[in-house]
């Protein structure tokens, strides 16, 4: 829906009895197949009016309002294609699945201007420009610069607002494999709890807040290690930080991690610790829906050669 020429794209919605009480925001991501997010940016810019008056994305609309959308051209794309290699899992002309290595960061910010995934995209995608934004183009969710595993990134704008509404109605499914130390109390369990920004740490999140977003993490222990375990994550919600942040609050953080995790008093867990040199979390599956074809597609990611190493260094025989 959006014209990627240097006009703005107009559109109007006239709301019928179905979408009457509807958001504002919903109402025009559905019509205008843009993102919850686009459509709440657009409501934010001004660029969205009610009979002619300005309106809030939580405006509740009713039957026969007359909507007017102006959906400015995509700005000018600053950052730099990068012929950085990919391991790519899958490709066609609405997405692009990877298995991103550690280290990779998935999007330029201070720090961090060049040598990311959205370079590396960009120089692979010659038609990514633009999609979701200027700074994060295709990109619909990402993984913490140090944790490995499969990543989808959307290379049009049917497949940005279905991705999108994907992650936000939990119907992507996303498992990881992770070391903690030390292993999970039980075989398995659910983590439900407010999450937000760390009360003091503000460069922390929190699952010990007495306000904020909900968060759900579902783990199962697959193997007792020395000091330490395999445990299976599947999230049901995706907060920054969330596994790192769930596993350390309830006292069994990744191995490796350097901001919730703990120093290793036994020598071995240190001795791995001091050679993963990042925390112990892979990106294992990820399972949605095409959204064109609506197949459902799966992708997996072997455990990379550093956890692998990390494993066969705490396997303990008698556990």
């Amino acid at each position: 829906m959006v014209d990627e020429s240097e006009e703005d794209d107009e559109l109007q919605i006239v709301v019928d009895t179905a979408q009457a009480g509807g958001r504002l925001d919903a109402v025009i991501a559905a019509v205008a197949a843009l993102s919850r997010a686009q459509a709440q940016r657009l409501i934010e810019d001004g660029h969205v009016t009610i009979a002619n008056a300005a309106a809030s994305k939580s405006t509740r609309v009713r039957a026969g309002d007359v909507i007017d959308i102006v959906v400015p051209p995509p700005e000018p794309l600053e950052v730099t294609p990068e012929p950085i290699p990919l391991a790519i899992l899958f490709e066609d002309s609405d997405l692009i699945v990877i298995d991103k290595p550690a280290g990779l960061v998935v999007h330029p910010a201070a720090g961090h201007a060049s040598g990311t995934l959205v370079n590396a995209l960009l120089y692979h995608c010659k038609d990514l420009s633009g999609i979701g934004g200027v700074a994060r183009p295709g990109i619909v969710h990402r993984l913490d610069k140090d944790t490995s595993g499969v990543m989808v990134a959307a290379k049009s704008e049917r497949a940005h607002a279905a991705l999108t509404a994907g992650f936000a109605d939990k119907s992507i499914e996303r498992t990881y494999l992770a070391i903690t130390s030390p292993a999970p109390p039980a075989a398995s369990g659910t983590l439900r709890t407010l999450y937000g920004r760390h009360p003091t740490h503000r460069k922390k999140f929190s699952s010990k807040v007495t306000s904020g977003k909900h968060a759900v993490t579902h783990w199962q222990r697959l193997e007792k290690l020395h000091e330490a375990a395999l445990v299976r994550f599947r999230l049901e919600t995706g907060r920054t930080h969330q596994i790192r942040v769930h596993a350390s609050d309830h006292g069994w953080p990744l191995v490796g991690d350097p901001v919730y995790g703990h120093k290793p008093r036994d020598a071995r867990l240190a001795d791995v610790s001091r050679a993963l040199a990042r925390q112990a979390l892979h990106a294992a599956t990820l399972a949605f829906a095409h959204p064109a074809s609506g197949a459902r597609l799966i992708f997996e990611s072997p455990l990379p050669e550093d956890m692998q190493r990390a494993l066969a260094a705490l396997t303990d025989s008698s556990a």
